[in-house]
C-alpha cells in the first residue's frame, strides 16, 4: 500500500490491480499488500462461493480483496459513518455486487440472529482491545470450521473450540489464521 498517496491495490481475483482510495482518518490502518498476499496465500488463494465477514473494515482492503477472489457474499461492517460511506462509493466504483456495507456496531451485528460467515476477517481498533469479547460472540455466525483472520497489535493465544492453523508479524502487526473446531465434536470420525 502506498500510504502517502492514500489509495491500496487489489492484489488479485476479478478486480486485480484495482486501486481503492482510503479514507484519511486517524487510527485507519490498511491490511498492507504483503500481509493479505500471504493471508489469502493460507486461505488458498479463491474464496469461491464462500460468505466472507469483514467485521471492522475501514478501508475495505479485506473485503475487497475477497469479493476480487470469487467470495459469493461478502459482508463489511463499519461504525464510522464518513468510512462507511466511503466503502458505499468504493463498492461501486469496483462494481463489487456482491459486497453488502452495514453502517453500525460490529457487536450489534454479531448479536443479530443471520447468516454465517465461512470466512471472518478481525482488524478492530488496537485501541479498543475488542477481540477477547468479539471472539467470544462470534461461534454463533460460523459455518462449521469458518476460517477467521485476526489482526492485532500482539498474538492472541486460542482457546476452546479455537485452533490456530498460521501466525506471523510484519512491523507492529501480528496476524493469525483462526479456525473455529467448536461444531467438531472432537475431531471424532463419523457417528461414535
Amino acid at each position: 500500500m502506498n500510504s502517502s498517496k492514500g489509495r491500496l491495490r487489489i492484489i488479485a481475483g476479478e478486480y486485480r490491480g484495482r486501486r481503492i482510495a482510503v479514507p484519511a482518518k486517524p487510527g485507519l490502518r490498511p491490511t498492507p499488500d504483503r500481509v493479505r498476499e500471504t493471508l489469502f496465500n493460507w486461505l488458498g488463494q479463491r474464496l469461491d462461493g464462500l460468505a466472507c465477514l469483514d467485521l471492522f473494515a475501514g478501508s475495505g482492503a479485506l473485503g475487497f480483496e475477497a469479493a476480487s477472489r470469487g467470495a459469493a457474499r461478502v459482508v463489511m461492517v463499519e461504525h464510522d459513518r464518513a468510512v462507511s460511506a466511503h466503502l458505499e462509493r468504493t463498492r461501486a466504483l469496483v462494481g463489487a455486487r456482491q459486497v453488502e456495507i452495514v453502517q453500525g456496531d460490529a457487536f450489534d451485528y454479531l448479536a443479530r440472529r443471520g447468516e454465517k460467515f465461512d470466512v471472518v476477517f478481525l482488524d478492530p481498533p488496537f485501541r479498543q482491545n475488542a477481540l477477547p469479547a468479539v471472539l467470544e460472540r462470534l461461534p454463533a455466525r460460523l459455518a462449521a470450521l469458518a476460517r477467521v483472520y485476526v489482526e492485532a497489535a500482539a498474538p492472541l493465544e486460542p482457546r476452546g473450540a479455537w485452533e490456530e492453523l498460521k501466525r506471523s508479524r510484519a512491523g507492529q502487526v501480528s496476524y493469525q489464521l483462526l479456525e473455529w473446531r467448536g461444531d467438531d465434536q472432537g475431531r471424532l470420525p463419523g457417528n461414535v
